[in-house]
């Protein structure tokens, strides 16, 4: 940090998902490490399950814990997406909108001279609390919209007067072809049905009483920087186009690669090395295994988690789930016999997966992800081609960038979502094995972009740039 520039105090407010919480926590690490002073804003159960701080940063980073109300609908204790079935994550808005008196205690205490604690210079806000724009403004407190999607995913969504459910686009047909505003080539659009899920869980108001879409838009609105987790190497088109469409500063912050557990403070090296997963890929061979996993919060129903352990049996490769039961299930997910017969190839956790130390092991060869943004950087960090299943939310539109781009096959679906065993196994082929052309250029694809989201330096130097803005567009 300058010396001659006091640190600045950056307060951090990302919607109630740990795909959200992370990488915020990860740019606030960053911040942090230069010399800045973090207030990052979550519930206290969320806050209690975050990664611990590395000693060195433990006293630039604090963590305010705001409870959320009680809300019918809404179980107790559910205070993250990951808590929730997908229907009941409505619910969990409606407490989130609940907060905002004890945000607004917030400013007021910072704003007290009793504290050591002075006012922020900038908020950075996520997509779900356009209010709390509204409310940094009455102490004069700059805001930023941070967004977990990628450029793409953004563009798509449109300028400020798209992003309603009374814009231009009406229907899911609208949602499964680039919009007008992208002037060059684009694959970027929905499938139907995913373009259908979009519609009805994005543009439609829930039991909150306002759209999703429209907290992006009124949020965006009251921000006076954009500031999307993406990279100039990968988007740049997208990013350019972005600031047009926005027509304020849109400035990415790189791609926030979460550090390995064996080298975050919360995890021995120890315990990693000992982790049972780990010792049995010490097992494999090289390039051998797929791992399977969809994040914290995608889920398949039971029929299609049926139709997916088929394919991998059927693909016949070594194979390593982190398997994630929907919320409130109770019973089998697993076709019967399935673990039985595929015992000596495959491994099916339910429990917590070193993630990142997986991805690095030298025995896995590919991914199939739902295609999250956070998934997508963690397996490109190490070279590896992605087999793409997408879920929901940006998901869809991920996948065809990581397609356009070349290191990702997608899961042939049908049109109402569905897909068969056999698509599985034919696009895990392709991706792992099959020496055709289009085989081989998916993996070395897969590795020329590792040099970009392996290096982190050079992704640093988005922290520092996004920094120097947030000064000129203080002063």
């Amino acid at each position: 940090m300058d010396p001659d520039q006091p640190p600045l105090h950056i307060a951090v407010f990302p919607w109630l998902a740990f795909g959200h919480m992370i990488p915020l926590l990860e740019l606030s690490k960053s911040l942090a490490k230069r010399g800045h002073q973090i207030s990052y804003i979550s519930t206290p159960r969320n806050i209690s399950r975050l990664p611990k701080l590395p000693p060195n940063l433990s006293s630039f980073i604090h963590f305010i814990p705001l409870t959320l109300p009680k809300v019918s609908g809404l179980p107790d204790n559910a205070e993250a997406t990951s808590d929730l079935p997908p229907e009941k994550v409505q619910f969990l808005k409606l407490a989130l909108d609940g907060l905002q008196q004890p945000f607004a205690n917030f400013l007021k205490e910072s704003s007290s001279s009793k504290l050591k604690r002075k006012l922020p210079d900038w908020i950075i806000l996520d997509f779900a609390t356009p209010w709390a724009a509204s409310l940094a403004s009455q102490f004069s407190i700059p805001c930023i919209l941070f967004s977990v999607f990628t450029a793409s995913a953004l563009t798509f969504y449109g300028p400020e007067n798209e992003m309603t459910p009374d814009g231009s686009r009406t229907t899911p047909e609208h949602f499964t072809v680039p919009p007008y505003w992208i002037p060059f080539p684009s694959n970027i659009a929905y499938s139907l049905y995913g373009a259908t899920l979009l519609v009805n869980n994005v543009y439609r108001v829930n039991a909150s009483g306002v759209p999703d879409i429209c907290r992006v838009g009124s949020t965006l609105r009251a921000c006076k920087l954009v500031a999307p987790r993406s990279c100039m190497e990968l988007e740049s088109e997208y990013l350019n186009l972005l600031q047009n469409l926005y027509n304020k500063p849109v400035i990415p912050v790189g791609l926030l690669q979460p550090s390995s557990s064996s080298s975050s403070s919360n995890t021995k090296t120890s315990d990693v090395k000992n982790d049972p997963i780990l010792q049995w890929l010490d097992k494999q061979e090289p390039k051998s295994v797929v791992y399977i996993a969809f994040g914290s919060e995608a889920t398949l129903s039971i029929e299609l988690l049926h139709e997916l352990a088929l394919g991998l049996e059927m693909s016949e490769f070594h194979f390593l789930w982190a398997l994630r039961k929907p919320v409130d299930f109770e019973g089998e997910v697993l076709p019967d016999g399935f673990e039985e017969r595929t015992k000596e190839r495959g491994v099916v956790t339910l429990g917590w997966v070193p993630q990142l130390d997986v991805l690095g092991h030298v025995s896995v060869g590919g991914f199939l992800t739902h295609s999250g943004w956070s998934s997508v950087i963690e397996a490109l960090q190490f070279g590896h081609p992605l087999v793409l299943l997408p879920i929901f939310a940006d998901q869809d539109i991920n996948a065809r960038m990581v397609e356009h781009t070349g290191f990702g096959v997608e899961v042939k679906r049908k049109q109402d979502g569905s897909f068969d065993r056999d698509a599985v196994a034919s696009a895990l082929r392709l991706v792992m094995v099959d020496d055709d052309d289009d085989g081989m250029k998916v993996r070395v694809k897969a590795k020329e972009l590792s040099v970009i989201f392996a290096d982190k330096e050079r992704q640093e130097l988005y922290v520092d740039d996004f920094l120097q803005h947030l000064r000129d567009h203080r002063d």
